[in-house]
C-alpha cells in the first residue's frame, strides 16, 4: 500500500529535507514499514491508520525512551512521532543490519542484565501500552504476583473467554493458579523489562552492536523477559551466560519459564486463535 502523499509532505516539512526514495520493508505484521531516503540519510518509517491502535506510536516512543534513559542498551533514535488527518507514524534512525556473532550475543546478554537493574517503587508503568496489537494495562502494584495476575493474565483470559477459546476447566485452573502464584517464586525488586523480548525484537548492527526495538515496557519481574527469549528461540548460550555473569537469576528460574510465558501465549491465543491453547494448557498443568 503506497504512503499517502500528505504524510510524506508532513515528514519533509518537519525534517526540512526532501524524501528521494521510499522502499517497503518486510516484517511488519501490525504496521506498514518503509525505508525512507534523503540525499544523505536513511530512516525507518512505521505507519498505521490513526484510528486502528490509538496512541500506539506515542507509547512505543515512550518505551524506547525509557530503555534509552537507562544508558545500558541501545535503541533506535526516535526522530518524529506525529499524525495526519488519517494516519499515525513513527520515524526513527536507520540501523544498518549486521549478523549475530558471539561478541554481539555477549553484549546483548550483559547489557540486558544492566537494564534489569533499573528499578521503580512498584510493579507497573507510568502509562498503559500495547503487546502486539492488544492493549496492555500497567496499573501499579506493590507485589509482582498481583501485577502478573491483574494486569497480565486476567485481561487476556477475559478476552479468550469472550472468544470462546478457553473452556470452563481452563478457567478453573487459572483460578487455582492465581491462588498458588505468590508461593511459586521469591519476590525481587521491580526491573525495567522490554516486555516482548523475542528474537524479532532485537537487532544487531553492522558493528556487532545490539539494539532493542518494539518494546512493551513495564517494571516487572526480570524473569519475564528471560522467559520470552526461550519461547521462540533465537538466543544462544553466550547470551544467557553473559546475562548470568552480570545479574544472576534466582534458583529455580528454569522451572518458572512456563509460568511467565503463560502471558505471551495467551496473547497469541487471542491474536491467532486456538492453535496456541494446547501450549497454554501445558504451562498451566505444570503449576496446578
Amino acid at each position: 500500500m503506497p504512503i499517502a502523499e500528505r504524510l510524506i509532505q508532513d515528514i519533509e516539512i518537519k525534517l526540512g529535507k526532501s524524501i528521494v526514495n521510499i522502499t517497503p520493508l518486510s516484517g511488519g505484521s501490525i504496521n506498514r514499514v518503509y525505508r525512507l531516503q534523503t540525499a544523505m540519510e536513511r530512516f525507518v518509517l512505521k505507519v498505521n491508520n490513526r484510528f486502528n491502535f490509538p496512541g500506539m506510536f506515542n507509547l512505543e516512543a515512550q518505551g524506547l525512551e525509557a530503555i534509552c534513559s537507562t544508558q545500558t542498551i541501545a535503541v533506535p533514535e526516535v526522530l518524529l512521532q506525529s499524525e495526519t488527518d488519517t494516519e499515525s507514524y513513527l520515524l526513527m534512525e536507520w540501523i544498518t543490519p549486521g549478523h549475530t556473532t558471539q561478541k554481539a550475543s555477549e553484549a546483548l546478554g550483559a547489557q540486558l542484565a544492566q537494564m534489569h537493574r533499573h528499578t521503580s517503587h512498584s510493579f507497573g508503568f507510568y502509562t498503559d501500552n500495547y503487546m502486539g496489537s492488544l492493549r496492555q494495562s500497567n496499573q501499579w502494584h506493590e507485589h509482582w504476583s498481583a501485577f502478573f495476575i491483574d494486569e497480565r493474565l486476567k485481561p487476556m483470559v477475559r478476552i479468550a473467554q469472550t472468544k470462546q477459546l478457553l473452556t470452563n476447566n481452563d478457567l478453573r485452573l487459572f483460578e487455582l493458579l492465581y491462588q498458588k502464584l505468590p508461593g511459586l517464586f521469591t519476590e525481587e525488586p521491580p526491573a525495567l523489562v522490554h516486555g516482548d523480548l523475542w528474537s524479532g525484537n532485537y537487532m544487531i548492527d553492522a558493528h556487532e552492536k545490539p539494539y532493542l526495538i518494539d518494546p512493551a515496557v513495564s517494571y516487572s519481574n526480570r524473569e519475564f523477559d528471560i522467559a520470552m527469549t526461550t519461547l521462540f528461540g533465537g538466543f544462544d548460550k553466550t547470551f544467557y551466560d553473559a546475562y548470568h555473569a552480570g545479574y544472576p537469576l534466582q534458583t529455580g528460574w528454569q522451572r518458572r519459564l512456563k509460568l511467565w510465558n503463560l502471558y505471551p501465549l495467551l496473547v497469541h491465543v487471542n491474536l491467532f486463535g486456538s492453535a496456541y491453547t494446547s501450549q497454554v494448557r501445558e504451562c498451566l498443568a505444570s503449576f496446578v
